[in-house]
């Protein structure tokens, strides 16, 4: 039987378990059941994560092209403290450092991304290729394999070349479609023979609406209702684009698999007992994961997203919806192109119907038509959208198996942030974030949830985007004011390298020793933070005086506290 036709049956089959196990997903159940011990699959890849533009620096150095976040960034107001990711953590220089952190922690993979620019400064095949972005990631594959460490490769991650974003208007404009094709097939043709574990996009959903909705991210479009989809649609064609051609062209030669990483958080109903509740923390996963899981595994738009977004443009007076369509023929060519998914997740919400009005504007958000809600108790250290919910990755695990026919996962980011002025390596809050985040996709392991890996996200700290560096997700503190960008372990380094080495939570009495180990390290890297000779004079003041800062500022607020109190007695 000829190879496509067996291709296409596979297909067929894939819909249909898709379709029948999508009923599966029970919203009313939620198991917050206690910690479990236990040991994952033999064979279990443990990795950490970065991508090029938040940890490379090197911007415009050894024939590099502009990415649209290098001119993002560079103009006021678009990041926190207007920073940028000119140098951010000098990864470009740093290759043999960072895969010696790595193997020190015995990482299994380690995954990064390709700067597009970097390969082909105008985004276009034709125009030229730049040989010393080849031999930059040519030498980091080559270092990550002799110590054992298995690339897995990001093919986007969020850094378009700029002269496309100017000459075409970037993902709003079909022709992405086949330069990003042409910039995959030169990856392929180049790293293909050592790179087994490809990733054409990396979260397509922040792309498509802080880039062309929000505005927030690179290119800063405000294009509500509109951009977003249109950018998706275009993103989608793409993945499916690169797909078909690595499986026409290099899949028998080089062996390898391509997926996608969609981010996603979870969405609990706040009663369960509520049907509207139940379907709007629905619609919130398909408007968010669904989007383009759904297209890739079943060949369309979620229904709920075609019936809510395409009744909205009709009560505003649109000819068609603003969700564009697929033909039938790209349904067909859409359909299982996914040999894993990645899947990023962070955080969950819980979702209450909230209707918006046809005339409250355009805008994906009020497409939904429900509200998010967290709970104040809820852990929160970092990130304004971080909060600590560890079942809600079970919950997530779960309904990917079932809406999506029990497709092969690699969780490709999962991790915390810290936003905080003073040096803290004692990071308690992220050990504990990784044991119970790591357990919860154990638990779904343990369901039947087919998940073969795991990434932390990140393995240093690094350029958080429009965030700039005031929030750190890194296991290694980078000291980014110092010449020499050091990198110190925190505490979390020890513990996620002792989950790696025991591949899961053996007994509770070793596992609890593992925090308490840790953080007797991470006081001596402390120390040693305080007394490293690479920090210049004004870095080692800088060390002294912002930790005393934090302390006085704890002092006043105390003093404050007081005077509130006694002002009150007196009144």
């Amino acid at each position: 039987m000829p190879h496509h036709s067996v291709l296409r049956i596979c297909h067929i089959l894939l819909l249909a378990s898709c379709i029948f196990s999508s009923e599966d997903f029970d919203w009313t159940k939620n198991e917050k059941g206690s910690f479990q011990y236990g040991t994952f699959p033999s064979g279990f890849s443990w990795g950490a994560g970065s991508s090029a533009y938040q940890t490379e620096g090197a911007w415009d150095k050894d024939g590099k092209g502009k990415s649209i976040w290098d001119v993002f960034s560079h103009k006021r107001g678009k990041t926190d403290r207007n920073d940028t990711g000119d140098s951010s953590c000098d990864g470009y220089y740093k290759i043999k450092d960072d895969i010696s952190l790595m193997k020190d922690m015995k990482l299994n993979h380690y995954l990064f991304s390709i700067s597009w620019p970097r390969i082909l400064p105008s985004g276009i095949k034709t125009d030229y290729i730049n040989e010393k972005g080849i031999e930059h990631y040519d030498n980091m594959i080559n270092m990550l394999l002799e110590n054992r460490i298995t690339p897995i490769v990001t093919l986007y991650h969020w850094d378009l070349p700029q002269v496309l974003e100017e000459k075409y208007g970037g993902w709003q404009n079909a022709s992405m479609i086949n330069f990003f094709n042409d910039f995959a097939n030169l990856c392929f043709e180049r790293f293909g023979n050592r790179v087994k574990y490809w990733i054409t996009f990396n979260n397509p959903w922040s792309v498509a609406v802080e880039g062309y909705e929000t505005g927030e991210h690179a290119p800063g479009l405000k294009m509500r209702g509109t951009g977003a989809y249109n950018a998706a649609h275009n993103i989608i064609k793409a993945h499916a684009k690169v797909w078909h051609t690595y499986d026409a062209q290099w899949r028998s030669k080089q062996k390898g698999m391509v997926g996608i990483s969609l981010s996603a958080d979870w969405g609990e109903p706040v009663d369960v007992t509520n049907q509207r509740d139940i379907e709007a923390a629905e619609r919130y996963v398909q408007f968010f994961l669904g989007w383009f899981a759904t297209p890739l595994f079943n060949g369309d738009y979620p229904q709920i997203m075609k019936d809510y977004i395409g009744r909205k443009s009709v009560q505003q007076g649109l000819s068609s919806s603003r969700l564009p369509t697929f033909s039938p023929h790209e349904k067909s060519y859409i359909r299982g192109t996914c040999d894993f998914l990645g899947i990023s997740h962070f955080t969950t919400r819980y979702i209450t119907q909230k209707n918006f009005p046809s005339n409250h504007g355009n805008s994906y958000f009020t497409d939904r038509d429900l509200a998010e809600l967290v709970d104040p108790q809820w852990p929160d250290p970092g990130s304004e959208w971080l909060y600590a919910v560890p079942w809600g990755f079970r919950r997530l695990l779960s309904f990917v198996k079932t809406q999506y026919g029990d497709p092969m996962i690699y969780v490709t980011g999962n991790g915390v942030s810290e936003k905080m002025m003073c040096t803290e390596l004692c990071d308690d809050w992220r050990m504990q974030y990784f044991r119970d985040y790591i357990n919860e996709m154990f638990k779904a392991v343990k369901d039947g949830v087919d998940v073969k890996g795991y990434t932390a996200w990140s393995l240093l700290d690094k350029f958080e985007w429009d965030e700039g560096y005031s929030e750190r997700f890194g296991l290694y503190y980078v000291d980014f004011g110092s010449k020499n960008k050091p990198r110190y372990p925190k505490a979390s380094v020890q513990y996620y390298k002792r989950i790696i080495s025991s591949n899961g939570f053996p007994n509770q009495r070793e596992i609890e020793s593992w925090k308490r180990k840790a953080l007797e390290t991470c006081t001596s890297s402390n120390q040693l933070l305080a007394a490293d000779p690479l920090i210049s004079h004004m870095e080692m003041a800088t060390e002294i005086v912002v930790p005393t800062v934090c302390t006085l500022c704890i002092l006043l607020s105390a003093v404050f506290l007081m005077f509130l109190l006694r002002t009150r007695i007196l009144n």
